[in-house]
């Protein structure tokens, strides 16, 4: 079984910066991508960041210059460095990996639980 535990969010400032966690654990093979996706009240879920085995990245473009994804592949761990936070950004973020578990031939989506990122004066 996998799991992906978040850590990080909070409550913060315009103009202010929040470092968000993610690790996967359990009976993994394999990480062939993880990212961030956010989702704000009334909206879809949308790719944040994402990084690749091979570290190349994406961004979506209203984080881009502000956001940095990055990862420790021996900790199984992706990192999402925000600074100059807007109101915008305020959402739940959600970890995702696209790895493959013991057992099983194939990469699959896996989520986790999300974490409350606030922005508010």
């Amino acid at each position: 079984q996998v799991q992906l535990v978040e850590s990080g969010g909070g409550l913060v400032q315009p103009g202010g910066s929040l470092r968000l966690s993610c690790a996967a654990s359990g009976s993994i093979f394999a990480i062939n991508a993880m990212g961030w996706y956010r989702q704000a009240p009334g909206k879809q879920r949308e790719l944040v960041a994402r990084i690749k085995s091979d570290n190349s990245t994406n961004y979506a473009d209203s984080v881009k210059g502000r956001f940095t994804i990055s990862r420790d592949n021996a900790k199984n761990t992706v990192y999402l460095q925000m600074n100059s936070l807007k109101p915008e950004d305020t959402a739940v973020y959600y970890c995702y990996a696209y790895l493959m578990g013991f057992g099983r031939g194939w990469f699959d989506d896996y989520w986790g639980q999300g974490t409350q990122v606030t922005l508010s004066s």
